[in-house]
């Protein structure tokens, strides 16, 4: 990632839970912050004239092969996430459908294959770790994370403060140096 990109999303993350009233130790709702940006977020469910057979086949037979999707037309933004996945791996795919938005990476595209089928573009490589920082910074802020750290640090305890995944809470704690630098006793310094 280019130089100085994690610590902007750090303040990115803490501009857009300014905006909606949130505080950095406080578990932020993904749904909010998209309804902040204008983006509708939907549950396969919702999609209109969707047959049951569609249905089944995205939440039943093959609900481990997406999470979500973001589609845009015009102005108009629509995020589809996963509902036969965790509550919060919910939470984090639409984190990172956002992060996307936030970022201005371009939105997926939907073609039609010459037998009828959908095909979805995705994101680069760089573009998709890029919005799996921002959409971490968002859920679980390095300031936050530090601040509810002190105070409580079984693991289990935090991602359910956050409302996350143990693994994304422990990514998180790995990748600011939060035990580390508490463990150590040091100052917490802003960056």
């Amino acid at each position: 990632m280019r130089r100085g990109f994690k610590a902007s999303c750090e303040r990115t993350a803490e501009e857009h839970r300014r905006t909606i009233g949130l505080a950095l130790d406080e578990p932020l709702d993904p749904e909010r912050l998209a309804q902040h940006l204008g983006v509708t977020v939907w549950r396969p469910r919702d999609v209109p004239n969707l047959s049951r057979k569609s249905l089944s086949q995205l939440v039943e037979e093959d609900s481990d092969s997406w999470s979500a999707v973001t589609l845009q037309a015009g102005s108009s933004r629509l995020t589809i996430v996963n509902s036969a996945h965790s509550a919060t791996r919910q939470r984090s795919s639409i984190a990172h459908e956002l992060a996307h938005l936030i970022l201005a990476h371009s939105p997926s595209r939907i073609d039609v294959s010459e037998k009828g089928y959908l095909v979805l573009s995705s994101f680069d490589g760089e573009e998709e770790d890029e919005a799996n920082w921002l959409s971490g910074a968002l859920l679980v802020p390095r300031e936050g994370l530090m601040r509810v750290f002190r105070r409580r640090q079984d693991h289990q305890a935090l991602a359910d403060h956050f409302g996350v995944s143990l693994q994304l809470l422990e990514w998180r704690l790995r990748m600011t140096g939060v035990a580390r630098q508490a463990r150590r006793g040091a100052p917490y310094r802003r960056n």
